[in-house]
């Protein structure tokens, strides 16, 4: 897996910070649910690590392909699998999984309660959901384009406030909530030295962005240090 880690992990701080928020809880053995998966790397994480059976779900039906492919290529056969999926109508019966994970995946959904919804819907009574998210704060006013959207037309941040009384309100508890902007943006200027310094590598989260890459991080890291948006992780349980 070593090979890939540049680019499976699509979110801020990659790998670093899915193994951090996998110590939030007692998770080894779990069966667990990773809704906007992408093409897998923190499931695959998740399965060799923790040896929990894992699904992954993403709308993106090339990420699922993609992660597929990368699951069979690192030698993972038992325990995993990806599908395809809308996370607003999620297609498992009620309390089907011990633990709910998502990074980066509410800013592209406008209809929160209705996610964070099926969240809740998906866990067992006394189920966790751990998460990390990119979140408004201020005027919430960010240059386009970013990681998750090339316009506004796709882009739906809520402020931090905001998010935990509709995750509350969908039946979930706030165990534990932690700041991760600064680490994030320390990432993204050490992230954009090396770019400058030794060009685009030839597997990293281009292969995911394209030709915009240092322009959407550019404008993301803006966001982070003006105080536009920041990064949160947390533990709510059920």
């Amino acid at each position: 897996r070593s090979d890939i880690e540049g680019v499976e992990e699509f979110h801020v701080r990659g790998s670093q910070v899915s193994k951090k928020i996998a110590t939030y809880a007692n998770i080894p053995g779990l069966k667990a649910l990773d809704i906007g998966c992408g093409i897998g790397g923190p499931a695959r994480m998740l399965r060799e690590e923790y040896h929990c059976d894992v699904t992954g779900i993403d709308i993106n039906r090339e990420y699922i392909e993609t992660a597929q492919k990368l699951t069979a290529l690192v030698g993972m056969k038992e325990g995993i699998a990806f599908i395809q999926g809308d996370a607003t109508d999620l297609p498992f019966n009620d309390g089907s999984f011990d633990l709910v994970w998502t990074q980066h995946v509410q800013m592209n959904i406008q209809d929160k309660e209705k996610f964070y919804g099926e969240i809740s819907r998906m866990l067992k009574t006394g189920g966790l959901f751990i998460h990390y998210e990119i979140l408004s704060q201020g005027n919430g006013q960010i240059e386009y384009p970013v990681p998750w959207a090339n316009d506004e037309r796709i882009s739906f941040l809520s402020a931090k406030e905001d998010l935990e009384k509709i995750i509350e309100a969908a039946g979930l508890k706030k165990i534990r909530a932690e700041d991760e902007t600064a680490k994030g943006i320390e990432f993204f200027e050490n992230l954009l030295a090396g770019i400058k310094e030794k060009g685009v590598p030839a597997i990293g989260l281009n292969l995911l962005m394209g030709d915009s890459t240092r322009l959407k991080i550019t404008n993301l890291l803006n966001g982070l240090k003006n105080g536009s948006i920041e990064l949160q992780s947390g533990l709510f349980m059920k």
